[in-house]
């Protein structure tokens, strides 16, 4: 989870005017405008789990549980896009959490991958300061990543496949970047610049795998924009 810019583009200029029109009529907020302005604000990323070429359900989440509020249930400011694994789990529970529109998720929790792939490998989340947001939030993160029913568990199992692999990939660029003759490098630090950035899938790890070597990667974190 990262921190995404509500840019009042085209698309969400058109998605809260079709969100205006639904409550007027008490129709569904689930227009076509706010898909696709959602989908464009969160880069085809579920803003939780930050999943991104295996998902096969996309949802409208509220950030704040809505209930019988109309405001809430219609108010741009409190539609987020996430999959059915995270929506369903999240739900109305662990309320409330950091809001990634507003706040550097990733600088106020730690995104770590501990232990050794067969082992005792585990993905930890670590809180930075403290307080009720914070901590709800990484309590819904360990229920994403980890599961909370027998199905959920199953579904979890394939996030952090592709976490996995994805961290996999991130390494041996990084790996490289360190091997290869200097003429070589540019390719590299783009493709690793495009790895952390916020359109990338799991980014949040990422990011932290290289703030955790920020002395030997310190060229790396300049030229990502991360310090």
């Amino acid at each position: 989870m990262i921190k995404y810019n509500r840019i009042n583009t085209d698309k969400a200029k058109a998605a809260v005017k079709s969100l205006e029109r639904a409550k007027a009529s008490k129709g569904s907020y689930n227009t076509p405008e706010v898909n696709a302005a959602l989908a464009e604000m969160f880069c085809g990323k579920c803003y939780i789990c930050e999943n991104k070429d295996r998902i096969s359900s996309y949802q409208i989440e509220h950030l704040r549980p809505h209930g019988k509020n109309e405001t809430l249930k219609y108010d741009w400011n409190n539609l987020f896009w996430a999959c059915g694994h995270c929506n369903n789990i999240k739900s109305g529970r662990y309320n409330p959490i950091l809001d990634c529109s507003q706040v550097e998720v990733e600088k106020k929790i730690a995104f770590r991958k501990e232990g050794c792939f067969g082992g005792d490998e585990r993905y930890v989340f670590t809180a930075l300061e403290m307080n009720e947001e914070i901590n709800n939030t990484i309590q819904l993160l360990y229920a994403v990543y980890y599961g909370n029913t027998p199905q959920k568990r199953m579904e979890a199992v394939n996030i952090r496949r592709a976490l996995r692999s994805d961290l996999s990939n991130f390494k041996n660029l990084v790996r490289a970047y360190y091997e290869v003759e200097e003429y070589e490098k540019e390719d590299i630090r783009e493709a690793i610049r495009k790895e952390v950035g916020q359109s990338a899938a799991f980014a949040a790890f990422k990011r932290w795998l290289l703030w955790d070597h920020r002395e030997a990667y310190k060229e790396l974190l300049e030229y990502c924009g991360l310090f």
